[in-house]
Formats: C-alpha cells, structure tokens, sequence
C-alpha cells in the first residue's frame, strides 16, 4: 500500500492562505490582505485585477513545482493536507477559466432567454475530475463557479466608484448572495435562498435598480449535462417591475395574473410577473413604499406561504423565486402612520441595504465623480469615452462648483453628461439643492468628517438660500457680513 503523502509546513501554510482567500468575499480588505499574502511580494501591484493575476500566477506555480516533484495528486494525501490541495486546484482551475467565463456572460447576454451551450464544459468537468470528484459533485462545482464568476462581473460591473461607501455597497451585495460564509452557503443554503428577501433603500437616482440587478442576475443556476448548458439565461432569471407606474386596478393583474372574465376588459387570461418567474429567480418590486394596504397584504401571504391566487380565481399557484423591492422614500414614517404594515416589512428584511446618494460619494471621496464620468462616457462611446472625461469634468466644476449635491444623484450625473456633450454646459437642478445641503450636511455631521470650514460653508448657503440675504445669514450665525458672504461663495464655487 502507497504511504500517503504530507504536505510541508511551508506548503500547507500557502496553501491554508490560499484555502483562506477562496472564500473571502472579493470585495472585502481581508480579501485584498490574503491576496497580498500569497503575492508576497513588495512590488506587487496595487490595481486589484493585476494583483489577481500575480496571486493567479502564484498559486499556479506552486502547483506546477508540486506536479514535478510527483507530489501533486491530491487523492495522494488523506486529512487537511488532501482538502487544502484540492481547494488550492479549485482556485486555480477557476481563475484559469475567468476569462472564458466572462466572454460566455457577454454571449449569455447578447443571447437574451435562449440558454446557450458552454463552449468549455468538458475542460472544466475534466480538471475538476482529476481531483477525485464525482462527476455529480463536478458540475456541483462548474454551476458554482458559473455563479461565482456572474456576481463577480455584475457586482464589479454595474456598482462603479472609489468612494468606501461603495466599497461597502459592493461587500453588502455579495454576502447577500453568498451569505457571510461561502460554505454555508454551499453546503445548505444555495436553494433555498427564495426564503431570504431584501429591502434596498435610497433617494430616486442611486442606483437601487442596478444592485437589484446584480443580485437578481447572480442565482444559482443548474446545469444540464445533456446539452451542454444552464438550465436558464441569467437573463430570464431577473424580473423587475416598477409598482408605481401601474394604476392600482391594474397592479394585481400585473403581479398575480388574472383569468379571463374577472374584470371588464379582461377578455383571456393574463399571467403576472410572479408566474413568470423561474424557480431559480428572482422578481424586484420597486418603489414598494407606494403600494396600497390591500397590495400589501397578498404580497404578504406570497411571502410568507409562497402562493398566491391570479384575479379571479381561487386556484392556488406556487411561487418559487426571491423577492428584492427597493423603496426611495421613508419607512419608518410610512409605519408609524399605518402606511405600510410592519408584519409586512419584517417579511421583506431579510436583508437591509442603503444605496448611498452621490452627495456622500463625492464628499467621501473627491476622484467618485471622474470615475463615475469616465464610467458613464464608456458605457455611451466605449473605449473612446475617456478621452472625453478631462473635458466634462472641467465644465461640470466651472458650471456647478464644488458645492452642488446632486440631487438627482447619478441619474442626474448620467444626463448632465449626455448634456454637456449636446451643448457643453449643465446648470444643475438648484430645485433639489436646499434638501440636498441639509442632507449633506446631516451626513457630514453624522459620520464626523467635515471640517470647520466645509461645515460653515454648508451652513451659511442653506441659511441663505432659506431667507435670502447676507444681513440674516450673518445675523443667525454670529459672523460679519462679509465673511458669511465669502463662506456662501465657497460652497457655490466661485
């Protein structure tokens, strides 16, 4: 009988690193630490997709040193020394199929609802079989790695800025698809999680539909081995619907259906968003801040029975999804008046998350607006977008100042750029500005990082624009005139 093999204390220490690092969130700074740790390395790159492929490279080599030595086969080793390996060729094997991956979601998308074949199945299932699984427990894996690679992009993809409250907003996101511990999730909780709903919160314009998406896009998707593909387009998996823009005589037909006959006008059957939806999906309902009592509760009972009844019938139907809704305006009023019923947001929080406003963004981090700029120009010129980025920037600063809060957040932000290439210019929405400095403000105080002169700046121009003259800002702030005056202008930016 062959003596099992042992790992070194060098290896087995790399290689609990590494075992470390493939369950770490992504977005997370102890990510970033193990990254660095395996790395080791002071020149390695500070730019987070070039550390990766350096770690990439490391793991890889350390593996390639272990296959010449004829020390590389981990059903040769018994214990933590045979787990941390095959969790080391885990991580290789996927981050070796990256880029495969990614040009499969970009195929995917241009696909749309038709599952298409994955070109590379077999060298996936191959690898993965090299390492003493089961082909069972083989397309276990690819389906996660499918998984993985698509929250990876729509997170990285769709939640652009280098502001932390987006670094925040990115980590949330993931450990609400994969939970805090990855293995948790694998081993329990990756079907069955249509029992856990999310509530995005966040003024109009933050982006709460692009996180629902990046949630909604990144469920667990099966694989069918007999035709070379996933069971269903990510594509089909996401339905998203705006309550607001429905009527409330239509907004039940819409979520539930209804047969035919059960109201005037009503002349077939008709199935709602929630038939739809696949079993692996999920449905964003937003602006569910606005939606009726009588709403409420059926959406309670799909909620808490996983049923619901199509108008005009009593027949039951099962539903299978998860649920994400997003709401810009203020819950607690809302319950606290009768508005919107507790029983029912207990059933929606699961998972709570703030989309910040762009104010925050900027005031956290000063570089958020040339990145969301340059971000923006891509998605609408591609790669020619950022050659354009130096030019919107200086007129957005010489129109607006370095002042203006944004109160259309980064939906403004995204047609004051189409503005300024039509006309070159923006003059803002002064409209929203009076809220937006106190919530600035408010912001500012709350999290402590506002200066003396950034504070009185805020301060005097939303007394001024509340009473209108120099003489009251002055008056209720204790300052001389002219100094109030000098504090107004540097908020406005001249």
């Amino acid at each position: 009988m062959t003596k099992p093999l042992t790992l070194t204390s060098r290896d087995r220490d790399f290689f609990h690193t590494v075992s470390l690092a493939a369950v770490a969130n992504p977005f997370s700074p102890e990510r970033k630490a193990l990254d660095r740790a395996i790395a080791a390395n002071d020149s390695t790159p500070s730019d987070d997709k070039a550390l990766i492929d350096v770690v990439t490279d490391r793991v890889a080599g350390r593996l390639e040193t272990l296959r010449k030595e004829q020390r590389n086969d981990p059903l040769r080793y018994q214990g933590k020394d045979r787990r941390l390996l095959q969790t080391a060729f885990q991580f290789e094997i996927y981050h070796r199929f990256r880029a495969p991956f990614d040009a499969f979601i970009l195929s995917q998308q241009k696909a749309g609802d038709r599952p298409i074949k994955l070109p590379f199945v077999r060298e996936v299932l191959a690898e993965l079989g090299r390492l003493g699984y089961s082909n069972q427990d083989s397309l276990r894996y690819l389906e996660i790695f499918y998984q993985i690679r698509r929250a990876f992009y729509f997170i990285d993809t769709a939640l652009v800025g280098v502001a932390p409250c987006m670094h925040t907003l990115r980590l949330q996101i993931w450990n609400n698809i994969f939970t805090r511990d990855i293995n948790l999730y694998d081993q329990h909780l990756w079907n069955k999680m249509e029992d856990f709903s999310t509530l995005l919160l966040g003024e109009t314009g933050t982006g709460k539909g692009a996180a629902a998406a990046a949630i909604g896009c990144s469920g667990f998707i099966p694989f069918d081995e007999k035709n070379s593909c996933f069971t269903e387009s990510f594509t089909r998996s996401f339905l998203s619907r705006n309550l607001s823009q429905y009527p409330e005589s239509l907004l039940e037909s819409e979520l539930f259906g209804h047969r035919k006959g059960a109201f005037t006008g009503a002349i077939d059957n008709h199935e709602g968003v929630f038939s739809h939806c696949s079993s692996h999906g999920s449905i964003f309902l937003d602006e569910i801040g606005d939606i009726s009592l009588p709403v409420q509760i059926k959406l309670l009972q799909v909620l808490q029975e996983r049923t619901f009844c199509p108008v005009g019938s009593h027949e039951r139907l099962r539903f299978n999804g998860r649920v994400i809704a997003a709401t810009n305006r203020p819950l607690d009023e809302l319950r606290q008046t009768g508005q919107f019923r507790n029983d029912f947001y207990y059933r929606l929080c699961s998972d709570l998350i703030s989309v910040p406003p762009l104010r925050q963004r900027i005031q956290e981090e000063p570089q958020e607006l040339p990145a969301l700029v340059v971000s923006i120009l891509n998605r609408l010129l591609g790669d020619a977008g950022s050659a354009f980025s130096g030019r919107i920037c200086e007129t957005l600063l010489a129109d607006l100042g370095t002042g203006y809060t944004w109160p259309g957040n980064v939906r403004e932000l995204e047609q004051a750029v189409r503005r300024i290439l039509l006309t070159n210019r923006y003059t803002g929405d002064r409209s929203g500005q009076r809220a937006g400095l106190q919530d600035l403000l408010m912001d500012g105080i709350n999290q402590g990082n506002l200066d003396a002169q950034t504070l009185l700046a805020h301060y005097c121009t939303m007394l001024y624009q509340r009473f209108g003259t120099y003489e009251e800002v002055a008056r209720r702030t204790g300052l001389d005139r002219r100094t109030a005056r000098k504090y107004i202008h540097i908020q406005e930016g001249e």
